[in-house]
């Protein structure tokens, strides 16, 4: 039987894991120049969010756990600039963006009630 981590069961964690599929899937098509620019920053961005969420939640301590949830949503906003730059450079189209943004909104949101969930105990 597969062993599953606490992290996995979150949809945040979920949504953010496509999040990288698709900049990993648009910066494949970025010119070779950015190829340790703009697409590298925007994929280790990217890998932020969902790792600094499972190395959050996996914590003991509740202000630990807000920390990393705090350095997710960061990262998050990273990558939303990135897209937002790739988009004036002309890397993007505006469909494009407008996918990922929609992505960006909900992972935003979702660590935002994440966020307010842990809050809510510490106040217990």
């Amino acid at each position: 039987m597969k062993h599953i981590y606490s992290f996995e069961k979150l949809e945040v964690w979920q949504e953010s894991r496509k999040l990288v599929s698709l900049i990993y899937c648009l910066t494949k098509k970025f010119p070779e120049l950015e190829k340790f620019g703009l697409s590298n920053q925007m994929q280790r961005a990217a890998v932020s969010v969902p790792s600094n969420i499972a190395e959050g939640v996996s914590r003991s301590y509740l202000k630990e756990q807000i920390r990393f949830i705090e350095i997710a949503y960061g990262s998050l906003m990273e990558v939303y600039c990135q897209l937002l730059i790739s988009l004036d450079l002309g890397y993007l189209k505006d469909d494009e963006l407008d996918n990922a943004q929609q992505i960006i909104f909900l992972i935003s949101n979702k660590l935002n009630a994440l966020k307010n969930s842990i809050l809510s105990r510490m106040k217990v």
